[in-house]
């Protein structure tokens, strides 16, 4: 069939119809955030009385978790005049965070640099790369902590170069889930949620959900998740005990905390995939095991845990190289 007659084609449209249509348009950094709860239903070791939902973070435009807390940490450097287009954006990071700085900088035209520790798998410096940011590699022995210890030299040598929010102090941290992800949960669960579980790393997503749900429901038990050991696999966590402490961690708004072993976290995260059909990373699989305790020793409840990250960015680690 050929063209249809001219006296047949569609009009142009108005000024007013394409103003429109750029306002019903959703800008990136607007789909931050408003991440689904999932409810596990294929793990058998849930007891009958208990609901255990996930906040699906992977969901986020950037993957994961950190765009909440990275987005208000630029947002706070851009309304207090430190950030300008003339500065670098610069920080430490396990990963994901790196990734959010890299994202978050491109949407809005800032440069970017992140520290990572050299070991971080290879699909988190290739797509921190493929934003466009600068990626600078640690000593991998030293873990996040080497990481950070990096970043603040290259801060400290060059301090009119660089804003560095630095997301293990910065309170707008914890703040944005205090805002968002706490206020989401609340919502999600119509104030039902009785336990709360999620990993530690730089603390941020447990002392703001914490505090929130504490204050609405009192009742609400908090549970941390960190690694067995100071020498682990779980890229994200931290072992408080032999790690730099993140200055806004405050161990009064977490009830307990649950260790655990890597090679338990990693079984998890290719159970989750197996059986859930949720492609997470290792810090999920091993809040998910402390979730699973929680809710074997609760017997009843609601329990809501924080799945930080998708898996696509670990595929080539040994977290899957399990058949």
């Amino acid at each position: 069939m050929g063209s249809p007659p001219p006296d047949r084609l569609p009009a142009a449209p108005s000024a007013r119809q394409a103003g429109a249509a750029v306002r019903l348009g959703q800008r990136l950094l607007e789909q931050i955030g408003n991440t689904p709860l999932l409810q596990v239903t294929r793990l058998p070791e849930v007891p009958p009385g208990v609901t255990l939902l996930a906040k699906a973070e992977w969901f986020n435009p950037g993957g994961s978790v950190k765009d909440r807390p990275v987005l208000r940490m630029i947002e706070e450097a851009e309304r207090s005049g430190l950030l300008t287009p003339d500065r670098i954006l610069l920080d430490s990071s396990s990963g994901n965070a790196g990734i959010a700085y890299a994202m978050i900088g491109a949407a809005k035209g800032y440069r970017v640099e992140l520290v990572l520790p050299a070991n971080v798998s290879e699909e988190r410096k290739r797509l921190i790369r493929a934003y466009g940011a600068e990626v600078i590699l640690s000593d991998p022995l030293e873990g996040s902590d080497g990481a950070i210890r990096v970043a603040r030299a290259r801060f400290a040598a060059a301090p009119d170069r660089y804003v560095m929010p630095d997301q293990y102090n910065n309170p707008a941290n914890w703040r944005a889930h205090y805002d968002t992800t706490g206020a989401e949960i609340l919502a999600q669960t119509g104030g039902g949620v009785t336990h709360f579980v999620a990993g530690l790393g730089t603390s941020g997503t447990l002392v703001g959900a914490g505090r929130r749900l504490r204050e609405a429901v009192p009742h609400v038990q908090v549970v941390g998740v960190e690694p067995d050991g100071p020498l682990h696999g779980l890229e994200g966590l931290k072992h408080m005990a032999t790690s730099i402490v993140p200055g806004i961690y405050d161990p009064s708004v977490h009830h307990r905390v649950i260790a655990v072993a890597t090679e338990a976290a990693y079984a998890m995260t290719r159970r989750l995939a197996r059986e859930e059909g949720w492609l997470v990373g290792p810090s999920a699989g091993a809040a998910m095991v402390a979730a699973l305790q929680v809710a074997r020793e609760a017997g009843e409840g609601v329990v809501v845990v924080v799945l930080p990250d998708g898996g696509d960015r670990y595929l080539s680690t040994r977290v899957f190289a399990e058949p």
